[in-house]
């Protein structure tokens, strides 16, 4: 009998053209893609575990996803170079782990990362990559408006609603924005993230850079746990997931 062990693939992707990363009916997705091209290298029905969700046209820098297959795959470079042969050139996967039997792709990560990227003149070369702003926001004021976020636990203000999880709370451990040569990029780490919780966090950010939103106010939007008294959620172009931190890679 063939043994059969546990695997970690890290990967990235461009997610323009995918309904985000999780299998659904009727839509192309990153994980469906994955799925096809390991039962196809490996001649058997494979399944992979996300490490959590993106939203369509969101982009991963860094994404991890766990599956059973025969043993020794981690030393067999033709087995990388194979799997990345079959999946289309926005999918790419750079390193196959080897981990014990009940890791958890999803479940063991301690630390997740985003970014946020905005523009502020037309260039061809981030359009679907960053969102085009008109109006250059505060910095200060928006900076001073996340370490007001990261006193907070609860953010259901910031959630998509009709969810399916358990609770609301996260540990936001980082939430800064940062100067680039064209624009903005927003930093933000937490144990875990909600569905459309990084976006909507934006969204509401520019609300106190364009001087609409202030400290009173922000507050008053996360203790009323209410999605509807937030900020709108901003394009899906310019999100990254770009960090994954498991205790054991």
């Amino acid at each position: 009998m063939t043994e059969i062990k546990r695997y970690f693939l890290e990967l990235s992707y461009d997610g323009t053209k995918y309904h985000g990363w999780q299998a659904q009916p009727n839509a192309v997705t990153v994980q469906e893609m994955l799925d096809k091209a390991l039962s196809t290298i490996l001649r058997q029905s494979i399944e992979t575990v996300g490490c959590g969700r993106t939203d369509a046209g969101v982009h991963a820098s860094q994404f991890f996803a766990h599956f059973d297959g025969p043993a020794d795959l981690e030393h067999k470079s033709s087995f990388l170079t194979g799997l990345n042969a079959l999946l289309p050139f926005d999918i790419a996967i750079s390193k196959v782990h080897a981990v014990e039997n009940d890791a958890h792709a999803r479940f063991d990560a301690t630390k997740r990362s985003y970014q946020y990227h905005v523009h502020f003149n037309k260039n061809p070369f981030k359009h679907g990559y960053s969102w085009l702003l008109r109006d250059i926001p505060d910095v200060s004021a928006m900076n001073a408006a996340a370490a007001i976020i990261m006193e907070y636990t609860d953010f259901s203000c910031f959630s998509k609603s009709n969810t399916q999880v358990f609770t609301n709370n996260c540990k936001i451990t980082n939430a800064q924005w940062s100067t680039t040569n064209e624009g903005l990029v927003f930093h933000i780490s937490a144990d875990r993230f909600l569905r459309n919780m990084v976006r909507a966090i934006v969204g509401t950010l520019l609300l106190a850079g364009n001087n609409t939103l202030n400290e009173s106010q922000l507050r008053d939007i996360i203790e009323s746990k209410n999605r509807s008294k937030a900020g709108t959620s901003v394009p899906a172009c310019g999100l990254y997931l770009t960090e994954i931190i498991y205790p054991y890679l």
